[in-house]
């Protein structure tokens, strides 16, 4: 995909994992899955058992002679107890990024969309006991908003806090000096910049991508699936802010529907992008598979 000059390449962890609905979004009825599964298809939810397929990807994003990722995914050798996909798992992300031409040392940063399990694992792999920062030589840009508040969380409940996520994939990035602590509303380079997105967590924020007329969002965790389209104000269990959430989702729908701007979302699967389209009371997603 490209934006103006801005190339983007999209980089799957697990490409395509069953979830259940009920456990994400608590106020569907079965009659309503039902619906969204006749109406979205056998490759977003299971017509049998009403699972929703869900992604985890990252973005790599090329800008000059500039490598950026948003997120960084699951990782290997995480203790995940209580997602079992996630426990120790020995995926092929390394090599899938090596397939895209990005070596861990070609990267020079990495953009945070916020902090949770599955979005910041490969910040680090095991080497011999430790964990070391995945990327030698990218900075890791995090809003002190969204560190603060994971730290604070950690400081009350302790390591096993956002799935034990705190030592093993951010604590090391800030003791090797390569955290780069950011507002909310940051810009990273020419042509892109960050939002704050709060209610998914404190310190969510958007990933703007611009060149000349054209624009890109990376949307983090503001929608988990296109399901979500045909009612935003839908609350979700992922949020640690649901309601807050949700009246950002609406409001961010409303902006971007029927507009050039392409969302990359961030567990939407393969292709994972596309646009926001008015449908009815209600919005749905158009992938685009260009």
């Amino acid at each position: 995909m490209q934006v103006g000059n801005i190339r983007i390449e999209r980089v799957a962890d697990i490409e395509k994992s069953a979830h259940s609905a009920e456990r994400g979004f608590p106020t569907l009825t079965a009659e309503m899955l039902r619906a969204h599964a006749l109406r979205l298809g056998p490759t977003l939810i299971d017509p049998d058992t009403l699972e929703l397929f869900l992604s985890f990807h990252t973005y790599v994003v090329r800008q000059g002679d500039t490598t950026l990722l948003v997120d960084a995914c699951i990782g290997n050798d995480k203790e995940r107890p209580s997602r079992p996909n996630w426990h120790r798992r020995q995926g092929d992300f390394l090599a899938n990024l090596a397939a895209a031409g990005v070596k861990p040392q070609d990267v020079d940063a990495l953009l945070c969309t916020h902090l949770h399990a599955d979005h910041v694992g490969w910040n680090t792999r095991l080497v011999d006991g430790r964990w070391i920062p995945t990327f030698p030589n990218a900075r890791y840009l995090m809003a002190d908003v969204e560190l603060r508040y994971l730290q604070d969380k950690v400081a009350r409940e302790g390591n096993a806090a956002n799935h034990h996520c705190y030592p093993d994939s951010v604590l090391p990035i800030l003791e090797h000096g390569q955290a780069e602590i950011v507002s909310m509303s940051h810009r990273v380079s020419k042509g892109i910049y960050t939002e704050p997105a709060p209610g998914h967590t404190p310190g969510s924020v958007l990933i703007h991508l611009e060149d000349g007329i054209e624009h890109a969002i990376c949307s983090g965790d503001l929608m988990h699936h296109p399901l979500q389209m045909a009612d935003p104000g839908m609350p979700t269990q992922y949020c640690e802010d649901p309601q807050a959430a949700a009246r950002f989702r609406t409001s961010f729908c409303s902006q971007y529907a029927d507009t050039p701007t392409r969302v990359l979302t961030a567990h939407f699967p393969n292709p994972s992008k596309g646009w926001i389209r008015c449908d009815g009371k209600g919005y749905r997603f158009e992938f685009d598979f260009s």
